[in-house]
């Protein structure tokens, strides 16, 4: 678990902010393309990275070296929790819950670092949320697609494209660019990957009494997303897929996917596009062609240390 703290001062000169998690190195070509994106398209936030304490000491010098902003956080784990030995990412991701408590800033968009974003959506940091007791825009998120389309065993029986969210667009593409599909259909899941949030205590404290709650922490399959979704039932915002443009929804919601219209692409699963350049899925193509722009240009800044 985590202590509620008081604020913080703020690490970066905006009231706004991106951020995401780095627990190690295993995600930081991601994260260093990830935030090469974000410049590309001209946002006007910094993106800050939430680091703990099991970050290489090699990470740490990739990231000054390249001037990106970072602040220490807790490892947040529950008291119990499923065994993620299918899914080992699971454990780190707790630790994303930690900006619903950054009162410091007035809004955070936390990524995950397997995000490449394609257009600025810089608009996130001002569309309508509000954290008042029984509001149900208290934060954003888009839904999890629950088709298993890898047919993982291990994935709840109920995950299938019946009580996909995804489904129940299929026959208005263009309304499913621009707005999420009803929060409650089917399951009523989101996908943690990207979460549009106004910082408040009394959500965090929410949270941080969900995570104290062993009964429910060793059901959630997803863990952060399972416990978001569970504890706060039909209170979030649903936002369209491109803002969360899951890279499996272009072969198994071709029905809805624009290439066009997507605006953050996230390779969820394995492999990441790092980890095999030999993959024939397009997005990944996107995300190597980014990547290449990102080593040139530091390379021109004398910056060439293999990331």
């Amino acid at each position: 678990m985590a202590p509620i703290e008081e604020p913080r001062k703020r690490v970066v000169d905006s009231d706004k902010v991106w951020t995401t998690l780095l627990t190690n190195n295993k995600y930081l070509p991601g994260l260093l393309t990830l935030e090469h994106s974000l410049r590309a398209v001209g946002s006007a936030y910094p993106l800050l990275v939430l680091y703990t304490d099991t970050l290489e000491a090699s990470g740490h010098e990739a990231l000054a070296r390249r001037g990106i902003p970072t602040q220490r956080i807790e490892y947040l784990l529950p008291l119990a929790s499923k065994d993620y030995s299918n899914d080992t990412r699971f454990y780190d991701c707790w630790s994303k819950l930690q900006p619903f408590g950054f009162t410091e800033y007035s809004r955070v968009a936390q990524l995950d670092s397997d995000m490449l974003v394609l257009q600025n959506m810089d608009e996130l940091m001002d569309i309508p949320l509000d954290t008042s007791p029984g509001s149900t825009r208290l934060f954003a998120a888009a839904h999890a697609c629950v088709c298993n389309p890898l047919k993982h065993p291990h994935y709840p029986k109920d995950w299938v494209p019946e009580n996909c969210a995804y489904t129940s667009q299929h026959a208005t593409p263009d309304l499913a660019a621009q707005t999420g599909a009803d929060p409650n259909f089917g399951l009523g899941s989101l996908n943690g990957g990207l979460q549009v949030v106004v910082p408040c205590m009394d959500t965090y404290r929410t949270i941080i009494s969900a995570i104290s709650e062993p009964e429910k922490t060793s059901g959630y399959d997803f863990a952060d997303q399972s416990l978001l979704g569970d504890a706060f039932a039909g209170r979030w915002a649903p936002l369209s897929y491109r803002y969360n443009a899951l890279k499996t929804l272009r072969w198994c919601h071709k029905e809805i996917w624009r290439d066009d219209e997507v605006k953050n692409v996230h390779y969820i699963l394995a492999p990441k596009p790092w980890e095999n350049r030999e993959s024939d899925d397009e997005t990944h193509k996107w995300w190597w062609r980014a990547n290449e722009q990102r080593v040139l240009e530091e390379k021109a800044k004398g910056i060439a240390d293999g990331w």
